[in-house]
Parts: structure tokens; sequence; C-alpha cells
């Protein structure tokens, strides 16, 4: 950890953190750290600390720093975060663990034929745009349970849960009613549905992760915080 230990002290600060927040709620809270924004030396740093699981937003990096990480004995699961285009589900495909940005029926056919060649089956998390923000990736809140519905024509997709990103607020009181949105369409398709596993609701990061938790988040994408020099 020679020249890192500002990230095994950032990591550890975090554990503590959420710890506090998981005493609060009475509810466990996993943290997916997501290395983006640090170097591949600090995302070795960082997963010889014993990170089980990391977070990438462009499918090319999640494959190349698999690969990296694999040739250095290091063992993890890679989590696709990001907007997933059709076209380069074929990259991460072979080793993915879970896909958290399933957002559309055409997105959801392809990973089923990529899944059925790799004869593999793939954990995915429905993203919602809870803030119906124009632009972005994830399915309207009206329109999610639609696309939970047409899951069961693809058996390779196991739904394992949602996601949601919600606005940049600058302050984070202000991104709440978006994950408590999120919250109730878990718990509905859950009830309704079923999820494969205990169920996962992946929403907050870095700035917003301590609301999300208070509003039901088991998942939280934490990215820039792990990688600062303070």
């Amino acid at each position: 950890m020679d020249g890192f230990e500002y990230i095994k002290d950032n990591y550890n600060r975090l554990l503590e953190d959420i710890a506090s927040c998981e005493e609060r709620v009475g509810r466990r809270v996993t943290l997916l750290p997501v290395t983006k924004s640090g170097s591949d030396e600090e995302l070795v740093a960082l997963c010889r600390l014993g990170v089980e699981a990391i977070g990438e937003n462009r499918p090319q990096e999640l494959r190349r720093r698999g690969e990296l990480l694999k040739e250095l004995g290091i063992s993890v699961e890679l989590h696709e975060i990001g907007n997933l285009q059709k076209n380069k589900v074929r990259q991460i495909i072979d080793t993915v663990s879970l896909i958290h940005s399933l957002d559309s029926i055409e997105l959801a056919r392809e990973i089923q034929k990529r899944a059925d060649l790799a004869d593999r089956d793939i954990p995915v998390l429905v993203e919602i745009n809870s803030a119906r923000e124009e632009g972005k990736s994830g399915i309207l809140p009206e329109e999610a349970e639609r696309l939970v519905e047409a899951l069961y024509e693809f058996p390779r997709l196991k739904l394992s849960g949602l996601m949601t990103m919600g606005p940049v607020c600058h302050d984070s009181e202000d991104i709440r009613p978006y994950f408590t949105l999120a919250r109730k369409l878990f718990e509905e398709f859950g009830q309704k549905y079923g999820y494969f596993g205990d169920g996962i609701l992946s929403m907050g990061m870095s700035d917003s992760y301590k609301v999300a938790i208070e509003e039901g988040s088991t998942l939280v994408r934490v990215g820039s915080m792990l990688f600062r020099k303070v």
C-alpha cells in the first residue's frame, strides 16, 4: 500500500459510515466501489483491501480491468453500471456479474442472444429514470412494469432488482423523492414478480448515499470519494 494509504483511509472511513447508516435503518447495505476515477494502480490497491466487486461505466474498461486483475490473481465481481449500448454487450457477456442498466426490451433481447452464445445466465437490474430526465438512460417509472413483465420472455436474464441515478442536486435532500419513488417500485415489483436472490435496490453515489440508504437502498455505488487525496 506504499503511496496509497489515502485509499485505505477513504475505504475504511466509508465502511464505517455505511455501518452507522446500517445501524440506523436496521438493514445491510453493500458498497460497490466505482473505479472509473481511479488509475489502474489505485484500482489494484483498492482491490487488495478485500473489495469483492467493482463497478465500471464503460464496457471496454470493465473488460480490460477485469483481465488486469485476473492476471494479478485478484478475483472480484464485475458490475456494468453505465448506459449499455447493444453493440457493447458482447464485450462483457463472458465476465459480467451484474448489469445495473437494463432499460429496454431491445437491450434485453441482445443480452439474451449473447448470453445464450456464452451459455450463461446474467443477473440484471432494471434502470428507472426516476426524475424523467430527457436524454438520460433508464426507463420511465410508468413504463417500468411493462419491461419487468417482458423479462419472462428472456430466460437467460435474471431480474435481481432495480437501479436509479436520480438528478444532480446541490442538496442531497433534493434527491430524496426520486429515491422514494424507486423504492416504492422495487417493493411493488418484488411482491408481484419476485427477484432472483434477495433483491437489490441500487441507488446512491458519493454525494447521496446516506439519503439513499435512508430511503431503502441495499447497494450504493461510490467512486470519487474513494480516490480523493485528503
